[in-house]
Order: structure tokens, then sequence, then C-alpha cells
């Protein structure tokens, strides 16, 4: 399971924005406890001098005796510290430190490992990525309508498009609540207007809340990218470079719209690589395309659509364009 790291960036941002609020939350809380009840900022200021004096009598002679006189001492502080914020009309924890997450201390990691808190900041963060991508809202599973879907065949095929549905239905939830490092690459055929983006964002979805990284684009914007970092046709290289090594490192890559580019020698190279490369590295890749396998065969190269069509389940949608059908509604 790989972390996209733009994702995991924006994670750690998030941390950082609320470690720090945390922090601003309690300086105001002392300036006002300073403010009303002085004899507080007395005392803190006492018990960072018997911190500062406890290390000098660790080194020097009767290095025990003091210590203990010191740790008596700074209890006693202690006490009329809380005494003195309940006096004034405060909870005697008022201006303790206390960190959002006990088990990092708002660091985001224990012993290198990624906590728990961190992990739900990135979670959160590539859900808000993949929403603004799709730009639906609405995707999920449960709100999958196969009633769209006519229940009588078309006079050129045998089964019915809401059957067919079902099925596709069926294997798209299987895939992506079972989805890991031994799932299969997926392909979706169809018309537009058949739900295959909106299935790719459920998956995208459920696959994202289970912690793998996922990477959505359309193919042209892909592929322009790949253009942008070949020719060198932007002042920000190293940040086209980063998306680049996405789409080449997440754990599932969503091509959306495969088809619809302009089609050229180097977008059919990109494209190659982007497949073998993800092929190579066990990389999960589902692609939507508009095009059946014999107008991928003329588009692309037969070294793409073999492995198109060898290496990835292929799942056809059927039916009328569904979309038409709801602003019919």
């Amino acid at each position: 399971m790989s972390l996209d790291g733009k994702i995991l960036a924006r994670a750690k941002a998030a941390l950082e924005t609320k470690r720090r609020q945390n922090e601003e939350l309690l300086a105001s809380r002392t300036r006002k406890v300073y403010t009303e009840a002085p004899r507080v900022r007395e005392s803190d200021a006492e018990l960072r001098l018997t911190m500062t004096e406890l290390v000098g009598a660790a080194f020097g002679a009767d290095a025990e005796l003091r210590v203990e006189d010191i740790r008596v001492r700074n209890q006693e502080l202690q006490r009329q510290r809380r005494d003195e914020l309940i006096n004034a009309g405060f909870p005697d924890n008022y201006l303790d430190d206390e960190f959002m997450c006990q088990k990092c201390r708002d660091t985001g990691y224990i012993n290198a490992i990624m906590c728990e808190c961190l992990t739900e900041l990135y979670k959160e963060e590539q859900r808000k990525s993949l929403s603004s991508l799709f730009k639906l809202g609405d995707e999920s599973f449960d709100n999958f309508d196969l009633s769209f879907y006519d229940d009588m065949p078309s006079p050129d095929a045998d089964t019915p498009p809401r059957q067919s549905m079902e099925i596709v239905y069926e294997s798209c939830v299987e895939y992506a609540r079972k989805f890991g490092s031994k799932s299969r690459n997926l392909l979706f055929i169809g018309k537009p207007g058949l739900g295959k983006t909106f299935l790719s964002a459920c998956i995208a979805r459920v696959v994202a809340d289970n912690g793998f990284s996922v990477v959505y684009d359309m193919a042209a914007s892909i592929f322009a990218k790949f253009e942008d970092a070949q020719f060198q046709r932007t002042d920000d290289i190293e940040r086209v470079r980063n998306e680049i090594k996405r789409y080449l490192e997440c754990d599932l890559l969503i091509i959306d719209d495969l088809g619809t580019e302009m089609t050229t020698a180097f977008t059919i190279s990109a494209l190659y690589e982007i497949i073998n490369t993800r092929l190579i590295t066990g990389k999960k890749t589902l692609v939507n395309t508009n095009l059946s396998i014999s107008e991928l065969r003329l588009r692309y190269s037969e070294q793409i659509v073999s492995r198109l069509e060898g290496e990835h389940k292929v799942l056809v949608f059927s039916g009328d364009d569904i979309r038409k059908k709801r602003n019919m509604l």
C-alpha cells in the first residue's frame, strides 16, 4: 500500500494547522488567566525555575538531597497554582498542554509509523481531492439506480441491459471492497452516459477509505502532462513530474474517457508507458472508454490493446443514456 505524496503533504499541513490552533488556544487561555489571576504567572515562573535548578542539582554535591528538596517544592507550587486557578474561577486543568492525539503527541508518527490521527487526515484529504475531481457529490454504490436500465433486451442483444448492469454493479462492489495487491485491473467499455464514471467514483471512494492511494484523471489531462514534461512546456516542471510520478506509483489509477484525446504517436507511447509500468510494478489501473475493443485496436497499438484486453477484467456497460433519462424526471 503506497501513499500519495501530494495528498500526504496536505494531510501533514492540516495536522500542523490543527496543532498551531491548539497552541494558539492555550496561549489565549494563558493570557486570560495571567490577566485575571496574576499570581498564576508568578507560580509558573517559579515552577520553571525549579526545573532549571533540578538540572543543576543532578550534577552537584549532595545531589539526592537537593533533588528531593526541589521535588517537594515543585509539588507545593503546583498545588498552589491549582488552588489559584480554581479560586479565580478556572478549571484546575485549564492551562494544561493537552495534545489532540495522546498517542503521537501531535507529531503524526509513532516510531516512524504513521499515527491513526494522520491516517484519518490523509483519508479526509483524499476524499476531498476525489470529490473535487468527480464533481458529482453522490457517488456511492447505494445511489446507483439500476431502474434506469431497461429490463427488456434490445433487438441486437439477448440479455436485458438491467440484467447485464446488475452483474457490472456487483463486480464493482466486490472489487472495491476486496481491493488489494491481488486485485485485477479493470476496463470499462460502453457508450457515454451509462455510469462508467459514476461507478469509477464509487470504487475510488471505497478504495481510498480503505487507506489506498487513488488518483483519478481524464486521459487527455494525463497525456498533456506527459507532453509538458517531455517538451518542458511549463515553468513548473517539477510539479508536472510529481504528477506523472503519482500516475505511475499510486495504488489505483483511474483513467477516464480514454479515446477522447487527440491521438498521436506521443500519446500512444505515453499510454503504453503508463499501462506497462503499472503492470510491471503490480499497481492497479481502471480504464474507462467509450470505444469498443475493435475501435481501441484501430486507434492504439496492438501492444496496448493486448494488455488492456488480456490484463484487465473487461466490464461492458449496456443500455441507453441514463443521464438523458434523469434529466427527463
